[in-house]
């Protein structure tokens, strides 16, 4: 028999699916899977069914419904000073995994090569490899994950086609300042390329910090495509609705490459993203600090199990260092003994990395946007945990 693409063939069970089965068989509280415990705001799912009742049900224009490509290029306008053109630059897709696969696809040919900053969102490195392209590897260093310039610059060649930026960083929860997106605009000028940007966590963002799209730098317009998520910022996952905003001459591309992968998304759901868009500054205010609350509480428990608790600026995420508990195996190893023994579930962070074995083996990533009355319990657990352990 002939072989199917090497690419994904060659892909095991994600970690993700893996640590979530453990979890279950162990019945043990699973902070691995990043997606919220609730069902998101009640007036964008009303919103949601009342269109699905209505109608139509049928196609929807394949870059989008007007409604939401107009709210869309609004919300850059309102957050951002962007100004849009919600016609050709603005694309509906059946989520940001989607969008980032018509991103990648659209832009890279064979041969050509991708800079990815590590740890990354484990999506990008086998689509950027079954376009035919290379994934080049950047490295951020813990506990801070500061962009490391030299490294970077270095990584740059001829063959370089784009980047892919995402800020605010799953798994770190960075968010990338204003003079690293300068050096990265500098880079992107210099050797005439493109960047990808991952923004799906941009309004969740803490501490004061805020979010700058790499695409509000000067020279960056056409430049970059950049990709939100109705997931993140409603709390609706399931929904799977995302959204590519870019210069019309690269999205010309990518909206083929969408035509034959998903074609278009739910009627209904974009109709709803669209109204939830509108909502006023309290809600997106609201989103952020209650996530900020959770990091909070979530964070003060990792500490008091014993465990060295890293910055984290945005997204759902946080990390930890368990060497303070005298843990003497990997990551992997780490979080695999929690899930049997404290009965909670967390992701080891060198799953991130293209070449595991070159990563940080002594982190481990626990997700926050879970209900309070869930963080506490898993932070008595890993107490109880790292007290029988000696820690």
């Amino acid at each position: 028999m002939k072989a199917a693409n090497s690419v994904f063939s060659s892909l095991g069970t994600t970690i993700f699916a893996t640590m979530s089965a453990l979890a279950a068989e162990h019945g043990a509280i699973n902070l691995g899977q990043g997606f919220p415990d609730d069902e998101g705001p009640d007036d964008v799912r009303a919103a949601a069914a009342k269109a699905i009742l209505e109608g139509p049900n049928q196609y929807p224009p394949m870059m989008g419904l007007p409604a939401l490509r107009q709210a869309v290029a609004a919300a850059n306008k309102r957050f951002y000073g962007l100004d849009i053109d919600w016609q050709s630059e603005v694309m509906v897709t059946s989520g940001a995994t989607e969008a980032l696969a018509d991103c990648l696809i659209g832009l890279l040919n064979p041969g050509d090569e991708a800079i990815v900053l590590e740890p990354a969102y484990d999506s990008y490195k086998p689509v950027i490899e079954a376009a035919g392209a290379k994934a080049v590897p950047v490295s951020l260093e813990p506990p801070h994950w500061s962009l490391p310039l030299e490294s970077l610059a270095a990584a740059f060649s001829a063959k370089t086609k784009l980047i892919v930026l995402n800020t605010p960083m799953n798994p770190t929860g960075k968010v990338f300042t204003r003079a690293e997106l300068d050096a990265i605009a500098a880079l992107l000028i210099r050797h005439d390329a493109y960047a990808v940007c991952d923004e799906v966590y941009e309004h969740l963002v803490f501490s004061g910090h805020r979010h700058i799209p790499l695409m509000t730098l000067p020279g960056m317009r056409e430049r970059c495509l950049r990709i939100g998520s109705a997931g993140k910022t409603f709390s609706l996952t399931g929904w799977k609705v995302g959204y590519v905003t870019g210069p019309a001459h690269l999205l010309q591309t990518v909206a083929k490459t969408h035509q034959f992968v998903t074609f278009t998304t739910p009627p209904a759901l974009q109709s709803a993203v669209a109204f939830g868009l509108a909502k006023d500054d309290a809600y997106f205010a609201g989103l952020a600090a209650s996530l900020e609350a959770k990091r909070d509480r979530l964070a003060k428990g990792l500490a008091e199990a014993g465990l060295d608790v890293l910055p984290t600026d945005g997204t759902y995420f946080i990390s930890a260092d368990f060497r303070s508990l005298g843990f003497n195996g990997t990551d992997d190893e780490f979080c695999r003994d929690i899930t049997m023994k404290a009965k909670v579930g967390a992701i080891p962070l060198s799953a991130f990395y293209a070449d595991p074995a070159k990563a940080p083996q002594h982190l481990a990533r626990f997700c926050f946007c879970k209900q309070d009355a869930i963080l506490t319990e898993a932070s008595a657990r890993l107490k109880a945990y790292t007290k029988g352990q000696g820690a």
